[in-house]
């Protein structure tokens, strides 16, 4: 059964992960795949998503699939027992998990039954298609990408940053062009989508 927990900010959503684990995650290891920020000029995200994790009690695995060899991705995606996408650019991230035969092994994992961690564009990623994401992603980073079809586990389409800076305009200018055609789901950044088999809920930290 596919388990998920797709937020904007893990780092404020961290609680909500020991919940959502029933606080059994202590001592796990985690695939932590930070690719889609290599385009980036901003990625403190980066960092303070593998605190959070690692104050979780995790153990943190790093995996940078674009540089990485199939059989290290193919080793650390199956050996760990969660995988953890970072925020970045989802264009760039979509054409390196294709790129590298990544994206096959993830869903192969999380298909049966391995916990997944999507964070912006690694939530977004697990949609069918991420061309409505246009607005708030460069498309252009990703200059060898085939075609936006992406991971597909999902059935949704996440706004990650829902109100938050600075993403308030694009999330909003994404939600008033494409709401009417597909089934959208914004999140803020204290916010989380949780996936269990196909069923999904969306959690709000206490602030």
């Amino acid at each position: 059964m596919k388990k998920m927990f797709l937020a904007s900010s893990f780092v404020d959503v961290a609680d909500l992960f020991l919940k959502f684990t029933e606080g059994k995650c202590a001592g796990k290891t985690v695939t932590f795949i930070p690719t889609a920020s290599l385009v980036e000029e901003v990625k403190f995200y980066v960092e303070t998503g593998k605190e959070a994790l690692e104050e979780c009690g995790l153990i943190v695995d790093e995996l940078e699939i674009s540089t990485a060899s199939y059989e290290e991705i193919d080793s650390k995606l199956k050996k760990n027992d969660y995988i953890y996408i970072t925020g970045g650019n989802t264009f760039f991230l979509l054409q390196e998990l294709k790129r590298s035969g990544a994206d096959k092994i993830v869903k192969e994992q999380v298909s049966s039954g391995k916990i997944y961690i999507g964070e912006s564009a690694g939530t977004i990623v697990m949609s069918r298609n991420i061309e409505y994401v246009k607005d708030m992603d460069d498309f252009t980073a990703a200059s060898n990408i085939c075609s936006f079809s992406s991971l597909g586990m999902i059935d949704f389409y996440p706004v990650p940053h829902h109100t938050n800076f600075p993403f308030k305009e694009s999330a909003e200018s994404i939600i008033t062009s494409y709401s009417a055609n597909i089934d959208l789901c914004p999140i803020s950044n204290a916010q989380v989508i949780i996936v269990n088999g196909g069923e999904s809920e969306v959690w709000t930290a206490e602030t």
